[in-house]
């Protein structure tokens, strides 16, 4: 794919003419929300042969969907608590994205549960019959095992080895089992949004859906000012927990989950996540997650976000002092909170159920017809965004007589999509699977395969393919959505500048 042009979302120069045409004519669907739900369900009416518009307020993956763990999963919490429906459904939908949707993206994560004084008897029984179930879904789902391991117990020696941070004086082994981890979700929202675009949708960011209705949207350019009346045989509300705002018909529960970032190095580089209970939950754990560019997630927390929904939430100090506490208890040297390298928290746009905890709501997804006639769907998790959008362009479609097939999206791989686990060659690969070469080989500027900023593995190329094809309209859109380089202050600050400098270049050249 070298020096071939590869599929672009609008840029700065070609949002304005694309939205000026939509505005003089009808088309099928338009989406509101560029989130993973909105994305998905935009490539699920693309695929079909719809005309569909994608509007965004801000940019994709701009809400919750940037604040996840990454982790694309079989639905082990919910066989805890009895929810076999969602459970299998993860394990069926995590199949599909690590085997023909976006191998590229994911690759097969170690999960360990050690077995030290931080995890009592009934933790280990509980979190061993919940790993040996978990394989039950993954056979289910038909995910062999060369995609994903079955569970085992392993000695204190392979414990250590994969996590070194463990307190290997108290360790008595564990059990080790398999999940998928995404590179980054961002980058899979995006990869969405581009692969719907390369079928003919249109993605548009900074347009601020002001009102919908059955038939239409009042929507706003934000850069511009200027209102736009756009006309659709349906709509469907993809926004999240805003969604409350645009159907007065549902009633969201928001959850806060809660990350915080420290080096690599502090855990001694673990290949292997560790999960570490809640004190006296055998349902509920603290995640250390490795990740790209030398960091480890570790999380995560579900409190109830009562109030005015923030455009970014802000992590509370009580949950990053709670997940160093629990972490802590397993580890030979414990986390000081002077090495947290950063924090971030999202809202997960929960169906309120009337249940006491949030933890405690159902993570299935709601898709319903408001009474206004636009379609709203709402809940769910990442894994299952593909299915959220399904159901709700099935829905569509019923509602208003849209003639339309059955969803292809379980058989449409996204773009750069290759054979499972052919994304281990590079870091480059690993983002950007077969396109890893159209990324250098398209870029313009000098120097493309140089890092952005010394010790930053993301290259001069990736920030310019940022702006020529993923749709960002500027730095903060690459630092923060399409690398991941903002998650880190001390990260960002040396970043940014080259970053600027490289988007205002590339700006300049469209």
């Amino acid at each position: 794919m070298t020096g071939a042009a590869l599929p672009r979302l609008p840029d700065a120069q070609t949002r304005r003419s694309t939205l000026e045409r939509l505005a003089e004519t009808r088309t099928d669907v338009i989406v509101v929300g560029g989130g993973i739900t909105g994305v998905g369900v935009t490539l699920d009416a693309a695929s079909r042969g719809l005309r569909v518009t994608l509007l965004e307020a801000e940019d994709l993956a701009f809400g919750t969907s940037r604040w996840s763990s990454k982790l694309v999963h079989g639905g082990l919490r919910y066989l805890a608590t009895g929810d076999f429906a969602t459970a299998r459904e993860s394990a069926v939908e995590r199949h599909l994205l690590m085997t023909r949707i976006a191998p590229h993206l994911i690759r097969p994560l170690p999960q360990l549960i050690p077995f030290g004084p931080a995890v009592d008897i009934r933790q280990r029984i509980g979190g061993t019959v919940g790993m040996a179930m978990g394989d039950l879904l993954r056979i289910n789902a038909r995910t062999s095992r060369s995609v994903l391991a079955a569970p085992r117990l392993v000695s204190a020696g392979t414990a250590r080895r994969l996590a070194p941070a463990l307190d290997g004086a108290h360790l008595r082994g564990g059990v080790l089992g398999a999940d998928g981890q995404l590179i980054d979700d961002a980058r899979l929202v995006v990869a969405v949004a581009r692969t719907a675009a390369s079928l003919g949708a249109d993605v548009l960011t900074r347009v601020r859906v002001r009102q919908l209705h059955g038939d239409g949207v009042s929507a706003e350019d934000t850069l511009t000012g200027e209102r736009f009346e756009l006309s659709a045989r349906v709509v469907v509300n993809a926004t999240g927990v805003w969604a409350g705002g645009l159907d007065d018909g549902i009633r969201i529960r928001p959850s806060r989950g809660t990350h915080i970032i420290v080096d690599a190095d502090l855990l001694g580089d673990p290949t292997a996540a560790m999960m570490v209970p809640h004190p006296g939950s055998i349902s509920r754990f603290v995640f250390a997650l490795p990740q790209q560019l030398g960091r480890v997630l570790i999380g995560l927390t579900d409190e109830d976000a009562p109030g005015p929904i923030p455009d970014v939430p802000v992590p509370d100090e009580s949950e990053v002092a709670f997940l160093l506490q629990t972490l802590n208890r397993a580890l030979e040297t414990a986390i000081p909170r002077s090495a947290v390298r950063g924090a971030f928290a999202g809202l997960r746009p929960l169906v309120d159920s009337g249940e006491t905890a949030s933890a405690d709501v159902s993570r299935r997804h709601l898709v319903s017809v408001s009474e206004d006639g636009f379609v709203t769907v709402l809940g769910g998790k990442l894994t299952t965004y593909r299915r959220m959008a399904q159901d709700a362009i099935d829905l569509a479609c019923g509602t208003r007589g849209l003639d339309a097939g059955v969803s292809r999206t379980a058989d449409l791989a996204l773009l750069g999509a290759g054979p499972p686990g052919a994304s281990s060659r590079s870091s480059l690969s690993r983002r950007y699977g077969t396109e890893a070469d159209g990324v250098l080989g398209t870029a313009r500027l000098d120097r493309p395969a140089e890092q952005v900023a010394p010790g930053i593995d993301v290259t001069r190329a990736e920030i310019e393919f940022a702006v020529r094809a993923e749709g960002a309209l500027n730095a903060d859109d690459v630092l923060d959505r399409r690398t991941r380089i903002g998650l880190v202050d001390a990260d960002r600050e040396r970043s940014s500048g080259p970053v600027e400098e490289l988007v205002a270049a590339t700006l300049a050249s469209l």
